[in-house]
């Protein structure tokens, strides 16, 4: 009997092994059942298991998630692609929100798609067409020589707002359902230096042309007058180069340099005003000692006489000074 019972207990051990194989559940993603209306995506995944969702998700969506981002721009086109905007969208994921919203919201839910980008690359996309599409602006200019004051007009250029490009692929990239064309609008890029600016600042120039030995005056950018003078001796040059006026004096005094030239009145000051005051009605300082003043040797106008200095009449002194204000450019060549 103890045989037979021991026989039969070997019969059924395999059969109670194999039983809970057979009653194994299916996986959790074809259990969980997803609430009536709800969708992701605008894609109705109610009614259905997750996995069946994720499945739907990925045939519906993934054509659309993976568009390229067209921008257009000053004619021409920029394709942001799926890959260069590193684009990943996770079905799966995207269903399980769709399960766990419905179920604890209720029927009806939108949820928003398992769908991620890199915002770093689309900023270096938009980077890209600002760069390519933009020109930059050009600075007014001013080009002085002895004889004419040039104007190089200032030229505004174009750009976009790439951060705002930027801004509006991320978006659109959020949303497969959106149109991916986008067109960048150019902007004026003005110029940080115009004409204006540099009419103001060369309203008055001075020019001290050493060959011809005469000083020229520009108003408005245009020739005004032109004065006769006299300039340095040999081995006393007036300095050459692009200078301005530093000091203005009436009747200034005559601080005389301790050199050899100076002779007697060498260390010495003499007022101004005085009759042995070489330094004559007005002074217009350029650079260090050296500065254009009256004379009252108009004979040497015309010749190479002075010890650096740009000396002038008395009368035509006066009215440079009048008309020449601090700051005025001065070119001597």
């Amino acid at each position: 009997m103890r045989l037979r019972r021991a026989i039969a207990l070997s019969f059924l051990a395999p059969a109670l092994a194999v039983a809970p194989a057979t009653a194994q559940e299916p996986p959790l993603e074809e259990r969980q059942i997803i609430a009536p209306g709800v969708k992701a995506g605008g894609i109705d995944v109610g009614g259905q298991s997750v996995a069946q969702a994720a499945q739907s998700l990925d045939l519906a969506l993934r054509p659309h998630v993976e568009r390229p981002v067209l921008v257009k721009s000053a004619g021409r086109e920029f394709e942001l692609t799926a890959a260069q905007a590193r684009i990943k969208f996770d079905p799966l994921r995207t269903a399980k929100r769709a399960y766990y919203e419905g179920r604890d919201k209720g029927p009806g839910v939108e949820v928003e798609l398992a769908l991620k980008h890199s915002d770093d690359r689309v900023r270096a996309f938009a980077e890209r067409v600002d760069r390519e599409v933009s020109r930059r602006p050009r600075n007014a200019s001013v080009r002085i020589t002895l004889t004419r004051v040039f104007l190089r007009k200032g030229k505004s250029g174009r750009t976009i707002n790439e951060h705002q490009l930027a801004r509006t692929i991320d978006k659109l990239l959020a949303d497969p359902d959106r149109n991916r064309e986008v067109r960048a609008k150019l902007n004026p890029d003005r110029p940080a230096v115009r004409s204006r600016d540099m009419r103001r600042r060369y309203n008055t120039v001075v020019t001290v042309d050493r060959d011809h030995l005469v000083l020229r005056l520009f108003k408005g950018l245009r020739h005004r007058e032109t004065y006769d003078i006299a300039i340095g001796s040999a081995g006393f040059d007036t300095p050459a180069g692009l200078f301005s006026v530093q000091s203005k004096q009436v009747n200034p005094a005559w601080h005389a340099p301790n050199r050899p030239w100076a002779g007697s009145y060498a260390g010495r000051t003499i007022p101004g005003g005085a009759p042995d005051n070489p330094l004559k009605a007005r002074w217009l300082g350029v650079s260090g000692s050296v500065g254009i003043h009256g004379t009252a040797e108009e004979w040497s106008l015309g010749t190479r006489a002075s010890h650096g200095c740009i000396r002038m009449r008395v009368s035509d002194v006066i009215e440079l000074y009048r008309r020449v204000p601090m700051g005025t450019p001065v070119l001597i060549r």
